[in-house]
């Protein structure tokens, strides 16, 4: 038996979600879980929404205070979410 043909199940996964274009919203998926462990418990338990649409990252705060920091630190903030799932994700972030 021809042992050229195997595949493991990682790669299947991969070249299933390639072919049904689903891989970019896996990682986007990852991007908003990672959240919670790129930016803190502090910055988490005031992060009321969060949600990717066209690359840009829409984060709700309930803290205008805390709006503000943040957004001295979009570039940053960009990089650091990018890094942590792998990929270029996101390229901007919009604060509300």
């Amino acid at each position: 038996m021809s042992k050229h043909n195997e595949h493991s199940i990682k790669e299947v996964i991969e070249q299933m979600l390639k072919a049904y274009r689903l891989d970019d919203r896996m990682a986007e998926k990852r991007l908003i879980s990672a959240w919670d462990n790129v930016m803190g418990a502090m910055i988490a338990k005031h992060t009321k929404e969060i949600y990717i649409n066209n690359k840009q990252l829409y984060v709700t705060l309930d803290s205008s205070a805390l709006r503000n920091e943040l957004s001295m630190a979009r570039s940053k903030i960009i990089k650091m979410l990018n890094e942590a799932v792998g990929s270029e994700v996101i390229n901007e972030i919009i604060l509300k």
